[in-house]
Parts: C-alpha cells; structure tokens; sequence
C-alpha cells in the first residue's frame, strides 16, 4: 500500500510515528513559510504540514501551488497540535503531521464546484460530475450506510437459511404492469430478451424446484415515468418461501427492521409492528402507505351531511359521495384566509377537489367559517363532536366522491404536518398494511386489472367472490411501510391450476395469451408446486428513509435524471450502423420538438 495509514485514522497516541498519508487536497492555507494542508479521503482529514525545519524550500513552495482536488502523498512524522490549536470537531484534532517527503500524485484543474462548498450547485451539474459530487460526506455517508443495510439483510437472511440464487437479467417479456425495457437478440432476428422487472416467475420456479427459502439483491429495471423516490433501474432485496402464509413472511421481517435499525441506525424497533387493512388504511388515513408519524386521522361525516341543507355537503352525500375531514389540532391562529386559500387551490390543482370546506373552533367552543351560516347550530355541534374539536382547532373536508376525498385528504395531511412541524425527523415508524383487493377496474378498458400481480393469491374466505362479486375480493397481499412510504411489498401466491384460470379469465387473458407470456411457469405449477409466498423490498427506498432523505438519487452511486439520462456518460446514447446492421434494426427519423 502506499499509505500506512488513513485520513481518520490518527490520534494522540500516534506521536513520533512516522506514517505515509495519501489523499485530496481539501483546503490549503500559506502562513508565509510553512503550509498547511487538511488532507481528506474517505474516513477523514488529517492536518499536514509542510514548513522547515522537515520540508525543504522546493517542497514548501511546491505545496504553496498544489491546486484543491488534486491527489498527494506526504511522509512525516506524526506531532501534537500546538496549544489552543487543537480542533475538537476532527477526530484527528488534537495531532498534525509534519511532512519530511511530499509529492503530488495528481494535479486537480479547477473544478465545476468543491466537495466541501457550502452551497450545492444544481442536481444537473452534480450528477455530470458525479465523481466530485461523491467526494462530498453526505454522499459518502449515505454510500456507507446502503452498504451497511444490505450487509444487515444478507447477514439475517444467511443465518434463517436463506439460498442466494442469481436469477437471470436477460429475460422473456412477461407484461408486469410497466413497460419493460428490450434488448433486441443479434442470433435471433426479430426477437428480443427483456430486462427483468422483478424475478418474480423465476423465483416461483425455484419454489418448485425445491428451493424453499430463496433471498437475492436483485437489479430490476421499469420503463416509466419517474420522480424523485423512483428510477429506471433500481435495486430489491428479494425473497421467496414455500410453506408459509402471510403470518410467517409478516413475521420475518419484523426481526429484519428490528434488526437493521439496531445495528444501522442504533434503534430499537418494537415488534411485532402493526397491521392495518387496506379497508382501514384508506378509511383512516386516505392511503395504502399512511404515514403514522403524526394524527390528523379521517373522519367521515356523511351521515351529518344528508341531514344539513348545505347545498354542498348534501347534495354529494345524497349523489352517494362522502363528506370527509380532518382535525387540525391548534392550528387556527396560525392559518389566515389567503394560506386556507392556497390549501384549498392545492387539493383542487393536485387531487382534483372541488373545493375545501373549514370551520375554525372559536373560543366559545362555536364553529365558525363563511359556510357555517348554511348550517344550523345542531349539525355543527355534531361536526365538531365528530372530529373531537377544541378552542383553536382547524377543521377541513372535502366533500367529493371517495377516490377524491382519499387522495386530497391524505395529500392535505402531509402536507399539514410539514408546516407545522408535527414530523420528527428522527423517529422510524414501521408498519404493515394487508388484505388488498384482488383487483381495480380499468373504467377506459372496461376490464379488471390485478392490483399486484396476476399471481396473487386470494384470501381462502373470498374464493368465491372471484366469480360473484370481484370488487369484494381481497388478496394475501401485504406492503411494509416506513414512515409514510412504500418501502416493501409481497403476496401469496397461486398455486393451483383451477384458481390461476379463473383469475387469467377475469383479467381477460385467454388460454392461448397465458401459454405465451407465463407458459414456462405454468408448466412448472403443473408438476408439484408448493404453496409459496414472497416479498420485495426497495433497497434505495430503505437508504432514503433511514438516511432521512427524499430524493432517492441521493442514495445511487450513478443515477438517472427523473428522463432516465445518465448525465455523466451520456447514456442513452447513439450506436453507429454496423451495431444496428447486426442487430437487424434501423432508427426511424425523430422530429425534433
């Protein structure tokens, strides 16, 4: 090695070592005779100095000139700070090194921007020059702890038996929902392999073939409109049991969140965590992945609205809509009328909302609002009985059909919670929400869709809904949720022939169109397949929340942009003829927009 020793590695009890540093240049200060360098890698900053009586009069003047950024090595000998110099924020504070040997490895240009500048520049700028942006500690640190995670898991999964199987990337295109990215075949014209959304039928297959605790950190890749907690390629922890049932999966990982945030984050996480249906979750909090970091549940006050003579809450309750709320707690005083009108224009420009009802909780324990004079002082009481309001609180409905209602409450309360600083950053809120339904309706269709996936277990109980009444039937289908996000999620699945067809029937998907997407699985559940479930868990989503991050590329060495670019290399990117020619393809013209 061409170091002895790190940039953090130094302490007091090193003094008269002599010790070999390499490292970046991470600020530079000339005393006039002597210069000081705060060398930096990976694991710290060391103060190096170059100054006589050890350093000679080239070496000073050379080090005077070494740009930041650029890569050094120093040999010295390790001494104590000078008295009042000691930095107490450095691990390495209370020593310096003073340089016998120096010599630059690699001069720096000047760059687009430093690591250690307090003022980011754009995420664009940043994700061109991806390799000064991870020099940064922030990225370092979040690098650090997705290493730290995914060695968690495997550790975890490795001691319950868990057989790590690669599963293939270059695939057969099995339609899961997204688009899926094609790679054209060179020695099969005209056909093309598909990237792998999830390794969902291969670990099925595995349960067959015997192997009944699978685990893998699995690339998968969707091609999709993107944000900021998603992206075209990402990374899942993925497993897959046989002879089990929800219970079982639920139960494992508990003892993994547990786990991983004892030895990540230093947390205790109690368990089992807590369960909530889909029914409940979206009856409460207007959400599949309802963050249970703060109150501000939902209340629904249809059946107060059909008895007012407000035109707008009766005439949504009796069109069957919902009339539906929640209780701001002391949040009157600091909401005036132009902020209520801001909120009122964001549930209608992002969730669709016709407008938002409110009442303020006045001193007198009255409710007041430029609507309460359209209801009579019996319905109002029971409003504010409904939603528990006290002097100073702030009540907000929606009055609307229930998708509406859900997706603007649930919006509203998060967005609530932000300002008013109701979210402590440091808590981790893990639970579980199950029994999704089987199915939604695709109203552009006229079909049924598979909420997950079209081999998705049923509950035993709603066997027969699949026939009679769809909408009512609910899956084995579980998601874990970290505070407020998506953070997991698995199923049951199907593993009889009678029942896979009655749900491929639903889906409209005949015989013939089944043996050509999903042939090789069904032919596989023909000959012995065990009942068998599985899980998938988001990687980078469990980075950026246990980082307490909300941009996902925060936590990917080299991501996209929300176009799916790769700014650095410049991927996509063109390829000449001859690939193509091979490849037995040709471009159409693009108009340019």
């Amino acid at each position: 090695m061409l170091r002895t020793h790190t940039c953090g590695q130094l302490r007091k009890t090193d003094v008269g070592t002599e010790v070999t540093l390499c490292g970046w240049v991470d600020s530079k200060r000339d005393h006039g005779g002597a210069v000081f360098i705060d060398l930096r890698d990976r694991y710290g900053l060391t103060q190096v100095v170059i100054g006589p009586p050890e350093s000679s009069a080239e070496q000073i003047d050379e080090a005077g000139r070494v740009p930041a950024e650029s890569v050094i090595l120093i040999r010295g000998i390790v001494t104590d700070r000078l008295e009042g110099k000691i930095n107490e924020k450095l691990a390495t504070g209370e020593i310096e090194v003073r340089t016998v040997y120096f010599e630059v490895l690699n001069l720096c240009q000047t760059p687009p921007f430093t690591p250690g500048q307090s003022d980011l520049p754009g995420e664009d700028l940043r994700l061109k020059y991806r390799f000064l942006d991870l020099r940064r500690k922030e990225m370092q640190r979040s690098l650090v702890l997705r290493s730290q995670i995914v060695k968690s898991m495997r550790d975890y999964f490795e001691t319950h038996d868990f057989i790590d199987v690669e599963t293939p990337i270059l695939g057969r295109s099995t339609p899961e929902g997204a688009r899926d990215y094609l790679v054209p075949s060179r020695v099969h014209p005209a056909n093309f392999y598909a990237l792998p959304q999830s390794p969902q039928l291969y670990k099925q297959i595995l349960m067959v073939a015997g192997f009944d605790r699978y685990v893998q950190v699995a690339k998968c890749f969707r091609d999709e409109d993107l944000r900021a907690d998603r992206q075209p390629e990402f990374t899942q922890l993925d497993l897959e049991m046989s002879f089990v049932d929800s219970d079982d999966i639920i139960d494992l990982i508990d003892g993994l969140v547990a786990k991983v945030a004892k030895e990540v984050l230093g947390k205790e996480v109690k368990t089992p965590l807590p369960r909530m249906t889909y029914e409940e979750a979206m009856r409460r909090f207007g959400s599949d992945a309802p963050d249970l970091r703060f109150g501000m549940e939902i209340i629904d006050i249809t059946e107060v609205a059909k008895k007012t003579e407000f035109r707008v809450f009766r005439g949504t309750a009796d069109s069957g809509g919902f009339v539906r709320g929640i209780n701001v707690e002391q949040a009157a005083p600091q909401y005036s009328r132009r902020q209520i009108d801001e909120l009122t224009e964001y549930v209608k420009s992002d969730f669709g909302a016709k407008g938002l009802a409110w009442f303020r909780v006045e001193e007198d324990g009255s409710l007041w609002s430029p609507i309460s004079k359209n209801l009579d002082e019996a319905h109002l009481a029971e409003i504010k009985s409904a939603l528990d309001g006290k002097p100073g609180d702030l009540l907000m409905f929606l009055a609307d059909s229930w998708e509406v209602t859900c997706k603007g409450l649930s919006g509203l309360r998060k967005r609530l919670a932000g300002e008013l600083g109701l979210i402590d950053p440091n808590e981790l809120n893990c639970s579980w929400v199950t029994e999704f339904p089987m199915f939604e309706w695709d109203a552009e269709g006229q079909r049924w869709n598979a909420m997950h996936h079209p081999f998705t277990a049923p509950l035993a109980s709603d066997l027969g809904a699949l026939t009679e009444s769809p909408e009512t039937c609910r899956a084995q289908a579980y998601d874990l949720v970290i505070n407020g996000s998506e953070a997991g999620g698995g199923t049951i699945r199907i593993h009889d022939p009678k029942t896979q067809s009655q749900v491929f029937d639903l889906l409209g998907i005949d015989e013939e169109t089944a043996e050509d997407r999903f042939g090789f699985l069904l032919n596989a559940l023909k000959y012995g397949a065990p009942p068998h479930g599985g899980i998938a868990l988001g990687v980078d989503r469990w980075v950026m929340l246990l980082a307490g991050l909300d941009n996902i590329r925060e936590v990917i060495a080299f991501p996209k942009t929300q176009k799916a670019a790769d700014l650095m290399t410049e991927a996509p990117g063109q390829v000449d003829h001859e690939q193509l020619r091979e490849l037995h393809l040709r471009t159409a013209k693009v108009q340019k927009s």
